[in-house]
């Protein structure tokens, strides 16, 4: 039985999510990258001018016996705001977008009841942003499109 799975999610800087979670029992690896945009291979300069639509995300390998994808994303949570639009602390831009980016059906329904239960518990003193015509930042499937690691 294979444990390792993937989680893929953007909460402002990539380097200060990657911090998090090299630091979480049960990741087997963080890797940084741009997501979600337009563009095959943009470089760092085309994804700050806000240009490609990309956003920046880490891309998580854990152990699912040691942390499950619930504990992942009460991480992601409690770990940035996602009540400010393409905002994380003075980093702004649409590349900081608060992004859950899903790798199965499985995922999404985890990370849609996860975000029911946040704003039903009114765990932020703001609403969580949702954006793009999706329920959460953008939740993406399939393929995940334009994925640059």
């Amino acid at each position: 039985m294979d444990v390792q799975e993937k989680a893929t999610l953007g909460g402002g800087c990539f380097w200060c999510v990657e911090a998090v979670y090299r630091e979480a029992e049960g990741v087997i690896s963080v890797v940084s990258g741009y997501m979600g945009g337009r563009s095959a291979y943009p470089t760092y300069e085309e994804v700050c001018s806000g240009t490609t639509g990309h956003v920046e995300v880490v891309q998580l390998t854990y152990d699912s016996v040691l942390i499950g994808y619930r504990d992942v994303l009460e991480i992601f949570f409690a770990t940035h705001d996602p009540t400010t639009l393409n905002r994380q602390g003075n980093d702004s831009g649409t590349q900081y977008r608060s992004v859950i980016f899903y790798h199965s059906p499985e995922q999404r329904a985890t990370a849609e009841e996860v975000i029911r239960e946040l704003s039903a518990g009114k765990t932020f003193a703001d609403p969580i942003v949702h954006g793009g015509g999706t329920r959460y930042g953008v939740l993406s499937g399939g393929g995940l499109p334009s994925a640059v690691f």
